[in-house]
């Protein structure tokens, strides 16, 4: 071979060489990032070739595909009671991609999970169109619309656990919104229904999710998390002897005092007592009598400064690190910068339901392969102990004595018996907004089992200022939840 015939060779070697490298270069070194690309319409279209799989609830779907025209996109999402839903669910949009679990387990609803890689070979083999598999909540479709329809036009939310495993059994937020209405990629229809339902369009911000995203001051519920630390910590073992505490009562350090709501009999009150009528005094002095480690321990063994994972993820829950006494005296009933999300107050009810066990939360109990075998299972885990059964148990009298006789009453259910707590947190410069109306409960069946742990949130409402309370705005609305939970269960 000549010298010319030898360089253009050699050249034309480099050539494919380079062709050689680049080509795996792409395939295997940049593929996730050209898959991911936004850019990449090929990755959207094949996303939107097939129906999803469905979100399953009670063994039915709240979810389906629709087969769309005028668009290279096949298939929409389409939800049933969208809005009650909302919350669980997420959103699949064609234009403004996903949210929740419909992102979370994005890769089984579309078939593309790894884990489906050898159903998804033989489809291919045998000419089948891949399909997405199911993801298979542990929601219960009664409580979920008790929930709803109880929020009604109010804003707030309620979350709704199984003490004894961790389960979420309703999770609702209002105001909602229906994701069906801009699953497509209509600029004249879902783009315009998209930008109204946008915080700077509607203050009301109907996307965002109360249970698990807005934390709120949760006033005297967190009395229940005090009323732990006390007894964890050795400051009162006896639930019904008086306590140290003064009335009227300085908050140490300060001239000033703290006041209770109303005439109460909160000089030296049980712990009982205290609790059935809400004394603020008694546990804002508890609260600085433990001191902020010992009660920043107790909180945090609740899940206080820790974000949550459903898999959806809760914001943090907090309660302040850095307090001085009177501080902490405030933070130890519901106020100064203690804020909780409704899903954590609720962990707060299930952890003393279930005889000072803390269960990790979770909505996903398994997810299936098209075929519907299983392809993850959930295990219930224990998250912490925040108290010992013994203490438990008292808190459990406690909160019962609440419900008898005390702030409670209109959480009384036939059938059951009921434990919990009333709140109603300031809100607002100077306590000049609507306050929070608060609820945390549980119910206890004939046989001693617990089946339920519920908290209400209502962000206002239409009532009057005077006429706000946990008592009377968010009880009725944990005791229908949790009726429909007993109710479903025989």
């Amino acid at each position: 071979m000549n010298k010319p015939l030898r360089r253009i060779a050699i050249f034309c070697g480099l050539l494919v060489l380079a062709l050689l490298i680049r080509d795996n270069w792409l395939q295997y070194v940049q593929a996730n990032a050209l898959q991911e690309n936004t850019n990449n319409r090929r990755i959207a279209i094949e996303r939107y070739a097939k129906p999803r799989g469905d979100i399953i609830v009670d063994g039915k779907p709240i979810t389906g595909s629709k087969k769309t025209s005028g668009s290279d996109f096949a298939y929409k999402r389409t939800y049933t009671n969208g809005e009650m839903w909302a919350p669980v669910t997420g959103y699949a949009s064609q234009a403004f991609g996903a949210t929740q679990l419909e992102s979370i387990e994005d890769g089984i609803l579309t078939g593309n999970d790894d884990r489906l890689f050898f159903r998804n070979t033989l489809d291919m083999l045998t000419g089948k169109q891949k399909q997405g598999g199911n993801v298979v909540t542990t929601l219960n479709a009664a409580a979920q619309k008790a929930a709803f329809e109880g929020l009604g036009n109010k804003k707030g939310a309620v979350a709704a656990l199984d003490p004894k495993t961790g389960a979420i059994l309703a999770l609702a937020s209002t105001p909602s919104y229906d994701p069906s209405t801009f699953a497509g990629n209509s600029v004249d229809s879902d783009t315009k229904a998209w930008a109204k339902l946008q915080k700077k369009n509607n203050p009301d911000d109907p996307m965002l999710n109360r249970a698990l995203r807005q934390t709120y001051p949760p006033g005297s519920t967190f009395k229940v998390v005090t009323a732990a630390a006390a007894m964890e910590h050795g400051l009162y073992t006896d639930i019904d002897a008086k306590t140290d505490s003064p009335l009227p009562y300085t908050l140490p350090d300060t001239r000033t005092e703290l006041k209770n709501e109303g005439n109460i009999p909160c000089k030296n009150a049980t712990l009982r007592e205290a609790l059935r009528v809400s004394c603020n005094t008694v546990f804002g002095k508890i609260g600085a009598d433990l001191g902020k480690d010992k009660m920043l321990e107790t909180a945090e063994k609740f899940g206080f400064n820790s974000q949550q994972f459903v898999p959806v993820r809760s914001n943090a829950s907090v309660f302040p690190k850095e307090m001085d006494k009177p501080q902490t005296a405030l933070s130890s009933i519901g106020q100064f910068d203690t804020n909780a999300t409704p899903l954590q107050m609720a962990m707060v009810a299930s952890a003393v339901a279930n005889d000072g066990r803390l269960m990790e939360p979770y909505m996903v109990d398994k997810l299936q392969a098209p075929s519907l075998d299983v392809i993850e299972q959930h295990e219930p885990k224990q998250m912490s102990q925040p108290l010992t059964e013994e203490n438990a148990q008292k808190l459990q009298d406690m909160m019962k004595t609440v419900v008898q006789s005390g702030t409670g009453r209109n959480a009384q259910l036939s059938g059951a018996t009921v434990g919990g707590k009333t709140g109603t947190a300031q809100n607002g410069i100077n306590n000049s907004g609507n306050p929070y109306a608060w609820f945390i409960s549980f119910a206890e069946l004939g046989d001693g089992s617990r089946p339920v742990a519920v908290a209400v949130v209502v962000e206002d409402s239409d009532a009057a200022r005077g006429d706000i309370s946990g008592g009377g705005l968010a009880a009725p609305i944990a005791r229908d939840v949790m009726k429909a939970i007993i109710d479903s269960k025989k």
